[in-house]
Order: structure tokens, then C-alpha cells, then sequence
């Protein structure tokens, strides 16, 4: 079995997904940033508006439109923390 991610997405008012993931892909204000299973911690800044994408196993993938907010990754995870956060359809978010 592949090494895989925590990820907890987080908006103001509620938990909005919580699970194992092989990626989290998300747009800072530094640009667009992959984080794998064993990446080095970082904090960063997203992009306003951005995509947040989430990879599970498989082709499996999550899309969801966030507005303002922080990544957080540490040894245990990835956090994202959004103002607000929407799914998007995958198709639709390719092009961002």
C-alpha cells in the first residue's frame, strides 16, 4: 500500500473533509504547490480565489473552490484552513 497524507480541510463554520489522501495540490500566493506523504513542514498563504485539490487512491480526486486562508503542513499532515470553502467540479477547475 502507497504512503498516504492527513489531510483535514477546514472552513470557518465546519469541517468540511477529513481522510487519507496520496496528494493535496493547492494554489498559494507563492503558486501552485504539491505536498506528498513525508513533505517538510510549511505554512503558506492561499491564493484568493484558489482550487484545493485532493488525490485519494486510484484516479480518485476531490475539488473544491476556497477563498482566503493558510496550508498548514506538519509531520502528521496537511491542514487547510479557508474562509470559505465550495466543492467545484473537477473538470471545471483543470483550467486553474
Amino acid at each position: 500500500m502507497a504512503k498516504t497524507l492527513n489531510v483535514e480541510l477546514v472552513a470557518v463554520e465546519e469541517k468540511v473533509w477529513s481522510g487519507e489522501a496520496t496528494m493535496l495540490i493547492a494554489r498559494t500566493t507563492e503558486g501552485e504547490l504539491g505536498v506528498l506523504p513525508g513533505h517538510a513542514p510549511l505554512l503558506g498563504q492561499l491564493a484568493d480565489p484558489g482550487i484545493v485539490r485532493i488525490k485519494r487512491d486510484g484516479d480518485r480526486e476531490l475539488v473544491y473552490r476556497v477563498n482566503g486562508g493558510f496550508l498548514s503542513v506538519t509531520g502528521e499532515g496537511a491542514t487547510v484552513l479557508a474562509e470559505s470553502c465550495e466543492p467545484a467540479e473537477a473538470a471545471s477547475a483543470a483550467g486553474h
